[in-house]
């Protein structure tokens, strides 16, 4: 039977990124870059890459990575969740990574592996896997096009693009046109990407690559979101325990506690589906089934808890200065990235043979 509880080594990452995050990503610096012109946060990606190496995890170490599996990426981003950390590393260090490794380019994955180099799959963030994908025109040797709603490529040296030939195009970022576009999650800026006549190398074959892609990004971001829930969660109960009404705590009243363990009830189920699909896309095996499942799962509840979070945080949670808005916005994003809910849903009773009358 698979073990889903963390291991001691999946901890001491935790416990090392947690203490990063704590130092250098607090809820104010978060919500101060989100009104810059700056919102992606380079000084903590360069501590979370070039320092401590978590750029490379999916990366074999013949090839400049870490040589670890999709569960210590998926703690990663657990507590990068918990931060609403502004960092590309969902789409670079997982997305991107993931295409590349299906392409088999080795230069470029040990670029990516680095942090140096921060790479970006010119896909929309609301395709899953089993969407069709939009592809640009490859003409005389160069690409035309345009793609919207990629995330992080504003941060991004390198896309990696789909051409209407089959090929996935590594195309250099100062090589297009990046234009931003409005994104309701401030942590995660989307772009749309115009290419006119650009050239690009071609890594690989589109389908196999992308379909590998998305799939891991459906799965791991299942981790993202119970880090977000878990988040929510905590900082409610907190709040709820130091809020007085009637000269005694908030929490203390019956129908709050309801909620509340509804709530934790939830998020622990929510672990056990996202550490089942970083489990799955580790040893292969139920991978579709398993990452539907937890996509299906985890979106609805990251939603509910932010919701309840900033409902049970009263006044103070509808201001600007108190974070939880990040999180619900990040829930909110999150919840139509790489699949939505219904469409994994779908997929999860086509897999399983259940379909509707």
């Amino acid at each position: 039977m698979t073990d889903l509880l963390y291991s001691e080594e999946e901890e001491a990452l935790r416990a090392a990124v947690r203490d990063l995050l704590t130092d250098h990503c607090p809820p104010a610096g978060v919500l101060a870059r989100t009104e810059s012109d700056a919102p992606h946060d380079r000084a903590l990606w360069k501590s979370l890459t070039e320092d401590m190496g978590l750029a490379g995890l999916l990366v074999p170490e013949e090839q400049g990575g870490q040589g670890a599996s999709h569960r210590e990426a998926a703690v990663v981003l657990e507590e990068l969740g918990r931060a609403v950390a502004p960092v590309p590393y969902l789409t670079s260090a997982v997305v991107a990574t993931e295409a590349l490794l299906a392409c088999g380019d080795g230069e470029l994955l040990g670029q990516l592996a680095s942090g140096r180099t921060i790479g970006a799959l010119a896909v929309g963030l609301h395709t899953g896997p089993a969407t069709g994908v939009r592809t640009v025109r490859l003409e005389n040797g160069t690409l035309h096009g345009e793609l919207t709603g990629i995330a992080d490529a504003a941060v991004a040296d390198v896309l990696l693009v789909p051409a209407d030939d089959g090929g996935l195009y590594a195309v250099a970022a100062d090589a297009v046109t990046i234009l931003p576009q409005t994104s309701l999650d401030l942590t995660r800026p989307l772009a749309t990407v115009r290419l006119a006549g650009a050239p690009g190398r071609r890594v690989g074959d589109t389908e196999p690559a992308v379909r590998r892609a998305l799939r891991a990004a459906a799965g791991l971001l299942a981790s993202e979101q119970l880090g977000v829930a878990d988040w929510a969660l905590t900082e409610t109960v907190r709040y709820l325990k130091e809020r007085k009404q009637f000269n005694r705590p908030v929490g203390g009243f019956q129908a709050l506690k309801h909620r509340l363990a509804r709530l934790w009830l939830e998020v622990v189920h929510l672990r056990a589906a996202a550490r089942a699909a970083a489990d799955a896309l580790s040893s292969g095996v139920d991978t579709d089934i398993t990452v539907a499942v937890a996509q299906a799962y985890a979106a609805p509840v990251a939603v509910r808890a932010t919701e309840e979070a900033l409902q049970l945080h009263g006044g103070i949670g509808m201001t600007w200065e108190h974070p939880v808005h990040l999180y619900l916005k990040r829930a909110k994003a999150d919840s139509i990235a790489y699949g939505t809910p219904g469409a994994h849903r779908e997929k999860l009773a086509a897999l399983a043979d259940l379909q509707a009358p």
